[in-house]
């Protein structure tokens, strides 16, 4: 079968669509009609002789003749682009869009404004930033790269150390005023406890290390979210006791408005880490974003 030149139109198209998950989105991205977009799409399966998508009422799933269409059409385009900053050369300026995806506090607290610096050095790059309480899929297309705290489990992405991070307990002295501090991890479930459902980790159960010992503490949670922010502003309500990264409490420890509680113990580290797809390794937006983010994390620390 002969390649039409088309055909990496044709792969951007698919892409696009199997990221909106909807030809009408798709549509609206592009700035043609649905049915358009739906013309598109059949004249693509026509000339495969496939069928690329499973059409339901209300979003598009893949085949797994589209699951293999998209897979090569994602890698390919990668080399097309790397091969066209190859030919044009370091004299031309990042440019493009940019996804980035980081989790709700720490997005709006440490990514966004480090989005204003960079967007500033590299005008002609176009950044979207996406907050959510759980990060993607890491396999997923949605993003360019992602913030994520903890080592990503999943050998597909390429992953950079940023930052150390550990997981702290702390409450406000009012709560420990009323219900004591506990002294052992054992205590705590003795202890109102805040429980932030995130991500794939068990929820309910802390862990803990002190030398060669380990344990897991299953809470007395009267309190659980999957907002992180809010979480840790019931902690300071006097509420109870709350494991979050430092980064995102150490200004709380600094005032004096929460106190660690069990310094003495470790919990599993969320090192943070900027994670993004193997194709985009030599795409010059992303790698000078990570570059931009590695700059500012080196040797810093959040201190309290």
């Amino acid at each position: 079968m002969s390649t039409p030149a088309s055909a990496p139109s044709e792969m951007a198209f698919f892409s696009l669509l199997a990221r909106c998950a909807s030809l009408s989105a798709t549509a609206r991205e592009l700035g043609i009609t649905t049915p358009a977009a739906s013309r598109r799409l059949s004249q693509l399966e026509a000339r495969l002789g496939v069928q690329l998508v499973s059409r339901t009422t209300r979003r598009l799933g893949l085949t797994e003749e589209g699951q293999t269409y998209l897979a090569h059409a994602r890698r390919i385009l990668g080399e097309i682009e790397a091969m066209e900053q190859a030919v044009s050369g370091l004299r031309t300026d990042p440019q493009g869009l940019l996804r980035v995806n980081a989790t709700l506090g720490f997005g709006r607290s440490h990514i966004a404004p480090l989005i204003t610096s960079f967007v500033r050095r590299h005008p002609q790059i176009q950044v979207q930033l996406q907050l959510s309480a759980s990060p993607p899929a890491l396999v997923d297309d949605s993003f360019d790269l992602c913030i994520r705290f903890g080592e990503p489990p999943d050998a597909r992405v390429i992953a950079r150390r940023l930052a150390p991070n550990r997981r702290l307990l702390c409450a406000a002295p009012t709560y420990l005023a009323r219900h004591g501090t506990p002294a052992t991890p054992g205590e705590l479930s003795r202890h109102d406890c805040i429980d932030i459902r995130q991500g794939d980790e068990a929820h309910g159960i802390w862990r803990f290390s002190r030398g060669r010992k380990a344990e897991a503490i299953r809470l007395r949670d009267s309190l659980s979210t999957n907002d992180g922010e809010i979480a840790v502003s019931w902690a300071l309500a006097g509420l109870g006791i709350v494991m979050r990264a430092e980064w995102d409490i150490a200004r709380y420890l600094r005032s004096g408005r929460l106190v660690q509680v069990l310094a003495d113990y470790a919990t599993p580290p969320a090192d943070i880490h900027v994670v993004y797809p193997q194709r985009h390794v030599a795409t010059r937006r992303v790698q000078a974003f990570v570059e931009h983010l590695a700059q500012h994390f080196d040797g810093a620390s959040p201190k309290f």
